[in-house]
């Protein structure tokens, strides 16, 4: 099996990825709508489609990618039945199995945290995706969304802790760093259910906490009602002056036959050594200025910036670094050439 645990910086939410390797499905568990670009970048260096993305309950913290990721790759969207979530394809109810070509999910109903939560229980069962029902050394809230610290209660003890010690608990979120645990782990040393806590023991430590209003539940919670579908119902804008491809590694690039069908429309900034420079017949008929990588921060100015920007070099390394000094010093309108010189005698 394929899987990667993405993580969003502003919200600390964990995104899943889970394909089989010989099917080459995907399914996105929980990902975030800034983050879509990154998801499927990551998807299509791995070589692989997107059939399912799934939220695990209706967040309160982030916007859901799901409507995005659908209309962008033609995926289904599913999440928890009582959700009523809108542009949802397949709802889910407790002890339902779904997935993709190769993996098999079950889905666990865990109210609590809010009334729509489930996690996402392999096959096997050896991983378990439990949002914020079960977090490590922790557990969501249950002061708001119809949130109940009795169903919680409910869902951790009779629900996730009945799966075999041995299942590794991947959280929706995780403020620490901590990326994984397992049921075994969090039964002897969660810090509000762990270690035998009765439900008195954890209703009355829920009851006592007093944390902030999350700052995005008033935008969050009513778009993600609607799969994350903006209010307007139009995709964001993507820069339009080229047909941009943004890297795993969050560059921006073109490739080598957009590039020849559309010289006149950029400036080719040629960032390889001089001598390199001065040794290729082919960059000649193609570059427009020559600037090598180690002096570029110091010579942005002298950089065109009435067109869009393409970087080059020999392989595309070197002009990837290139892009990023550009957009620190301003220039929005910048790609790298894709595999660069490279990619240019393959084409």
């Amino acid at each position: 099996m394929i899987f990667r645990q993405l993580f969003d910086t502003t919200s600390s939410t964990y995104t899943y990825l889970l394909a089989d390797e010989e099917h080459r499905e995907a399914l996105l568990i929980d990902p975030v709508f800034s983050q879509a670009g990154r998801d499927l970048a990551l998807i299509n260096e791995l070589g692989l489609k997107l059939v399912l993305v799934v939220d695990t309950h209706a967040h309160a913290d982030h916007v859901t990618a799901a409507w995005l990721l659908k209309q962008k790759t033609g995926c289904r969207i599913a999440s928890a039945r009582a959700i009523g979530a809108e542009h949802v394809d397949q709802p889910l109810d407790d002890g339902q199995s779904f997935g993709v070509a190769g993996i098999s999910l079950l889905a666990i109903a865990t109210p609590g945290h809010t009334n729509g939560c489930m996690s996402y229980r392999l096959d096997d069962p050896s991983m378990v995706f439990t949002g914020d029902a079960l977090l490590i050394r922790g557990c969501g809230r249950s002061d708001f969304q119809q949130g109940s610290a009795e169903k919680l209660y409910h869902s951790l003890t009779q629900k996730l802790f009945m799966l075999p010690d041995t299942c590794l608990v991947y959280p929706g979120h995780d403020y620490q760093g901590r990326t994984v645990s397992s049921i075994g782990e969090e039964k002897a040393f969660n810090v509000r259910v762990g270690n035998g806590a009765s439900e008195t023991d954890f209703i009355e430590f829920m009851h006592a906490m007093r944390l902030p209003h999350p700052k995005l539940i008033d935008e969050a919670v009513p778009a993600n009602m609607r799969s994350g579908c903006p209010e307007d119902g139009k995709v964001p804008a993507v820069p339009d002056w080229a047909d941009i491809r943004m890297t795993y590694g969050g560059v921006p690039e073109i490739d080598a036959d957009w590039l020849q069908h559309h010289l006149d429309r950029v400036t080719v900034l040629d960032v390889r050594l001089n001598e390199e420079a001065t040794d290729c017949s082919l960059s000649s008929k193609l570059v427009d200025i020559h600037i090598p990588l180690d002096q570029l921060r110091e010579r942005t100015a002298e950089v065109p910036s009435d067109m869009p920007v393409v970087t080059l070099c020999r392989s595309g390394r070197r002009s990837a670094l290139a892009v990023t000094i550009l957009q620190e010093t301003g220039f929005d309108r910048v790609a790298s050439l894709s595999h660069g010189l490279m990619g240019l005698t393959q084409a």
